[in-house]
């Protein structure tokens, strides 16, 4: 057991820098076709594992109902010889430290973040400490701060719609998961300058549906039947992963029992469980603005949401896994997850008792790395209420699951 291989990588223009050493035709060594270690000039991904101090990664949403932020990661670099001074000519990346340069963190070969670095902050201090920093944030942030042009769609579901906004803003074809969308959005007009994310979140929001941008820097979009599978289900605890700091939840976090629907161009609708106000007091959840193109869907979207978080829940929110700690098969588990992934958590609390299995969606994965630990913190909605999955050894179980609707 030992900390897995990282690597820190970031998109260099090595043709500015002239301490680089790339491709140069004609030269005995660095002139050899195919070679690895002197790329061609442009862009490329430059290896800068060596100098780097820590780094941490954020990326998920908190809680249920809220859109997914940016992905935000924080790189400190040894800065002793002013490698990443922007005024220091000398630097082998000269030229490149500027924002909106790429950067990739990948642990034991499996990427866990890509995005763009923002801000370069330098430190030094009176001891002779110099440190660099990297704040980087996903393509959050670039669909954030693109807008759309004026327009009127046509009548299509939640996947097309999204598809057809990303090529209106020429966003890669290679650079997207998107899944079909069951729900059927209508035709209201898109104003000028209306926020592609903003709009993709109410997109995601009409379905409903999970938007986010995946650690390899591809949009995802998950629609409403993307039911969980014991396929490639992630077992902690028990005999499982070990993990350690669980964080249990019980309350009215998720509870909703009055629940408010519209929709641009229509109507409204509300749907109650009695039985949950009489208990528990009125919990209103407010669903307004969304683009579906009939009243019939969004009287429906409301029932099923005031049925399934009616309830208050047992949740576990959260854990740690000491990565460091873990064998190498354990490793590649943990470092497969992405926001959406389905987890398996088994515990006993104080060892007291029978165990306690709660089946989960990954809503946030967190990274906290040094040069010897590396900590992952992963966040948790329930799957209490998922839909019934027929012949799955988990999720096919009578009277555990729903079905969908």
């Amino acid at each position: 057991m030992a900390i897995p291989v990282e690597k820190v990588e970031v998109g260099f223009d090595i043709s500015f820098s002239g301490a680089a050493q790339f491709f140069t035709l004609d030269d005995a060594v660095r002139g050899e076709l195919d070679n690895t270690s002197y790329p061609l000039g442009g862009l490329q991904f430059i290896d800068v594992t060596s100098r780097v101090r820590n780094f941490a990664i954020s990326r998920g949403r908190s809680s249920l109902f809220t859109s997914f932020p940016a992905g935000q990661l924080n790189v400190e670099f040894n800065n002793h010889d002013r490698a990443f001074d922007p005024l220091f000519t000398s630097s082998p990346y000269a030229g490149n430290i500027i924002p909106r340069r790429e950067i990739r963190i990948t642990t034991a070969d499996k990427v866990q973040y890509t995005g763009w670095i923002d801000d370069w902050n330098l430190s030094y201090l009176p001891n002779g400490d110099s440190v660099a920093e990297a704040i980087a944030y996903d393509a959050t942030s670039i669909l954030s701060g693109q807008t759309l042009d004026a327009s009127t769609p046509s009548e299509e579901n939640t996947g097309a719609r999204i598809s057809a906004i990303l090529d209106d803003i020429n966003w890669s074809a290679d650079l997207r998961n998107i899944d079909t969308g069951q729900a059927t959005l209508g035709t209201a007009a898109i104003a000028e300058n209306t926020n592609v994310m903003s709009y993709l979140q109410t997109v995601a929001s009409s379905e409903p549906g999970l938007i986010f941008v995946g650690k390899q820097g591809r949009v995802n979009f998950a629609d409403r039947l993307t039911t969980p599978t014991s396929a490639d289900l992630v077992d902690f605890g028990g005999t499982a992963i070990p993990f350690q700091n669980l964080e249990v939840v019980y309350g009215a976090e998720n509870l909703y029992n009055q629940v408010t629907v519209s929709r641009i161009n229509g109507g409204t609708a509300v749907a109650t469980d009695a039985q949950s106000i009489s208990d528990y007091g009125t919990r209103n959840l407010n669903q307004t603005g969304l683009l579906l193109n009939s009243d019939t869907q969004i009287a429906e979207l409301a029932l099923f949401l005031a049925q399934r978080y009616s309830q208050p829940e047992y949740r576990f929110k959260a854990l740690e896994v000491a990565v460091h700690k873990l064998s190498e098969a354990e490793q590649a588990e943990v470092l497969d997850l992405e926001l959406g992934s389905i987890c398996k958590v088994t515990f006993t609390p104080n060892n007291i008792g029978d165990p306690i299995e709660r089946f989960v969606q990954v809503i946030s994965i967190n990274h906290t790395v040094n040069t010897q630990t590396h900590f992952i913190e992963l966040g948790f909605e329930g799957l209490d209420y998922a839909a019934l999955v027929l012949d799955d050894a988990e999720f096919g179980k009578l009277d555990s699951y729903s079905l969908s609707w």
